[in-house]
């Protein structure tokens, strides 16, 4: 039996952009095989989407938490929702809206 497939948007705020933190979350995302994206919201903070069991998308988020070596990361925010099935692989979006 597969183990059930969940999404969570992850809200980071701190010193987010400019330091590599979407190249940070796309790589470890890939690594753990999440689906989704990840991009910079005009508030500041970086918005991750990810799709995949609930407790690898748990594991991203402990990541996230640290961030890079140039990101100070102040908060992390996850929001858990229904996965839509609609990625097939993790990339990086360059403007923000939503999907």
């Amino acid at each position: 039996m597969s183990t059930p497939r969940v999404a969570a948007e992850i809200l980071v705020s701190g010193r987010v952009h400019g330091v590599g933190f979407r190249d940070f979350a796309q790589r470890k995302a890939a690594q753990l095989g999440l689906v989704g994206f990840v991009t910079n919201l005009k508030t500041g903070q970086v918005r991750v989407y990810a799709e995949g069991p609930r407790e690898v998308i748990e594991e991203l988020a402990r990541h996230l938490e640290k961030g890079p070596p140039l990101a100070r990361v102040e908060g992390t925010t996850v929001r858990w929702l229904p996965a839509t099935g609609r990625f097939a692989s993790f990339g990086v979006r360059f403007a923000e809206f939503e999907p």
